[in-house]
């Protein structure tokens, strides 16, 4: 049987971005409209592989 989703990560791999904090609200609180949890990853992917969330 297939685990069911309950928390999703949200992570960017820095530097300037236009439209990126509104893309990130986006995504955050369609997430939790959802009913999932939501975190966010810190310092890009060195943090995701440092567990920095």
């Amino acid at each position: 049987m297939a685990k069911k989703v309950t928390t999703i990560g949200v992570l960017t791999s820095g530097g300037d971005a236009p439209g990126m904090n509104a893309a990130i609200r986006a995504v955050v609180r369609a997430g939790i409209s959802s009913g999932l949890k939501v975190k966010g990853v810190r310092r890009g992917y060195a943090g995701l592989l440092e567990e920095d969330i």
